[in-house]
């Protein structure tokens, strides 16, 4: 779904996740319950910095057009959450970008400097499948279908 989808429509949601299986348990609480046709995922800090500025190999994109919502995790290869989440937030172009941390850090300090940065809702990963699962379906529908966004 997300390698293959065509990038000159609009992007519904970024996900940013390296872990495999809680990749596809989003993706699948995701489409069990029809909250997004469009998502793209990228699997460390890097690839979400080029997606985002679309720089790199996604040089091709209108950095205008963003996606509804970004599900960021924290702890990723190359370059760190935190540093994906304050680019994001720093920069005129895209700090209106919604962006929600998906992490299994608890740390008070990653909270903190998560908020610091402009954070929109920090959720920690429940370890039990059915919670993690409800959690991102929770996700999905406040941030796609509750949310009013700021006209772009």
């Amino acid at each position: 779904m997300s390698d293959t989808l065509n990038l000159e429509n609009a992007i519904e949601i970024l996900l940013v996740e390296d872990n495999p299986d809680d990749e596809e348990l989003t993706l699948y609480a995701l489409a069990q319950n029809n909250l997004a046709n469009q998502i793209h995922v990228v699997r460390d800090g890097a690839a979400a910095l080029e997606f985002i500025f679309a720089t790199g190999s996604y040089a091709h994109r209108n950095i205008y057009n963003r996606p509804k919502l970004v599900i960021l995790d924290l702890k990723l290869p190359k370059v760190d959450g935190l540093e994906v989440l304050r680019q994001i937030k720093s920069d005129p172009r895209t700090q209106l970008t919604p962006v929600v941390v998906l992490t299994s850090s608890r740390t008070e300090q990653d909270i903190v400097e998560s908020y610091q940065f402009g954070v929109n809702s920090y959720v920690t990963k429940p370890i039990d499948f059915t919670q993690f699962a409800e959690s991102v379906q929770q996700l999905g529908l406040y941030w796609l279908l509750i949310n009013q966004p700021p006209v772009r």
